[in-house]
């Protein structure tokens, strides 16, 4: 969580430089009306797009305002600032990891198996934060201020679930913190960006611990 005495992280922008990323509010946003919360989820979708393609470092209010179709002013309007906007995508993203896992289809979703939604979650959060490594990092001022967002202990509490779900013998929470600790933003950018390894080397030793934690399907 966040305080006021909390220093703001500080993220990439356009050609190197790094701006001051204001920490997010702890409280919910108020509720939008139907047609300004279409208009924002139109906004983060396109922002989604573009950084899938670009990067954080090159995302902007104008490049967003043109793939969405809209002024750049309603980008300013909704958003304040360009870190407004990386924050609120941040959260967005987030929110569609957690629906495709709490909710969504299998091998993810709850209609498979707890072994099968084991050896999909790794990769699929793998994805999910291939593209916003630095916008993740940033946000990191605190080393054990992470354990205790809430989007971390979400993520923590369903890999305990599944690991006694799918019969995984010993402590399920320090098991499911060791998972999730195998593919950490810091340790992912590190073995691809430092290191070159492919996401897929990832990947697969994800599959490999949960084989070799006996879960069964």
């Amino acid at each position: 969580m966040t305080g006021p005495d909390t220093p703001a992280p500080r993220l990439p922008g356009p050609g190197g430089a790094r701006t001051n990323l204001p920490l997010a509010p702890t409280d919910e946003p108020p509720q939008l009306r139907a047609d300004a919360a279409r208009n924002r989820t139109l906004l983060l979708d396109a922002a989604s797009r573009l950084l899938s393609g670009c990067g954080a470092a090159e995302l902007t209010m104008e490049s967003v305002a043109a793939a969405a179709g809209v002024g750049k002013g309603t980008v300013f309007r909704r958003f304040g600032d360009r870190a407004g906007l990386l924050l609120a995508l941040l959260d967005h993203r987030e929110k569609q990891l957690q629906a495709a896992f709490l909710s969504g289809p299998p091998p993810l979703g709850p209609d498979a198996s707890a072994a099968e939604r084991l050896h999909a979650f790794g990769p699929a959060v793998l994805r999910h934060e291939r593209d916003h490594h630095p916008l993740i990092l940033a946000s990191r001022t605190d080393a054990l201020r992470h354990y205790a967002v809430p989007a971390f202990r979400l993520r923590i509490n369903h890999l305990a679930m599944l690991l006694r779900q799918a019969g995984v013998p010993g402590d399920p929470e320090p098991l499911a913190h060791t998972l999730l600790g195998s593919i950490d933003t810091a340790l992912v950018h590190h073995l691809t960006v430092e290191r070159g390894m492919p996401l897929e080397r990832l990947e697969e030793t994800w599959h490999h611990l949960v084989t070799r934690l006996g879960a069964t399907a």
